[in-house]
């Protein structure tokens, strides 16, 4: 699984600048509502164009492609359920070609009707079901540049004398399991402790793209609650609620996943 900085909601201001894509923004809670780059383009060329694109495709293997195709005319899209850098970065190499190719902007507003279609699905991992019901997966409001972010979250709570330990040894299964942000908020009384841990990664890039198995990972939270007096859930009621911090242990790319106050 891809844990990280997307985009969603809104495009990315201040990173990327295109002439052909335009931004489909996603709407949340509507099945199959991707967030989506989009062109309607003419080319001199479309049987060499399509030859180039099918080759610059293949060195983004993550990422879904969709043609449809009328005589030298072709509406491009790029769409997913979070669009990480590496959609971007396809975009602009996309957009690199179309220039090349002397590519003339369509009238995005004139129906489209396809002559044929052509998929590119994403080589995507083995789908499995997450194993852990203590975990949640989980996005985030908006960050730098309108980022997002998809993460971890678990909730726990423990005896405060073991806090520091389990703090230190959760940043260690962090480090085994390809995970590269790990963040906590906590609220502590009498000698007890609320938790709420965030386990994530930074942007994702074409060749530095992380995946995280979090069934493994799950399964290493699973032990340490056996070495702690360690519950999941939070103990007490709401005026226990741990909201202080983000305390940061382990961070990459900070302006796009911590809120600043």
């Amino acid at each position: 699984m891809i844990l990280g900085v997307y985009w969603y909601f809104k495009f990315p201001e201040n990173l990327y600048h295109f002439k052909f894509f335009s931004f489909m923004q996603g709407y949340g809670g509507h099945t199959d509502s991707l967030a989506e780059l989009e062109t309607k383009v003419q080319v001199d060329d479309i049987k060499n164009f399509l030859n180039r694109l099918e080759i610059l495709k293949a060195k983004f293997p993550q990422t879904y492609l969709q043609l449809k195709i009328n005589g030298n005319q072709v509406m491009i899209t790029i769409g997913d359920d979070q669009l990480f850098d590496y959609y971007f970065q396809l975009a602009a190499e996309m957009e690199e070609l179309l220039t090349d190719q002397n590519a003339v902007l369509l009238d995005g507003h004139i129906p489209f009707e396809a002559q044929y279609t052509k998929n590119y699905d994403p080589e995507r991992e083995i789908f499995r079901t997450i194993e852990h019901r203590f975990i949640q997966m989980t996005g985030s409001d908006f960050r730098q540049n309108n980022a997002e972010n998809f993460s971890i979250r678990i909730d726990c709570n423990l005896p405060l004398v073991y806090k520091k330990d389990c703090i230190n040894d959760l940043a260690a299964i962090c480090r085994e399991e390809n995970l590269s942000v790990f963040y906590y908020h906590d609220f502590d009384f009498n000698d007890q402790c609320n938790l709420m841990l965030f386990f994530t990664n930074g942007r994702q890039y074409k060749d530095q793209s992380i995946d995280v198995d979090v069934n493994s990972f799950g399964t290493k939270i699973r032990e340490l609650s056996q070495k702690y007096p360690f519950r999941f859930g939070h103990f007490g009621g709401m005026k226990y609620y741990p909201l202080n911090g983000p305390h940061i242990e382990l961070m990459v790319d900070e302006d796009y996943i911590i809120k600043k106050k």
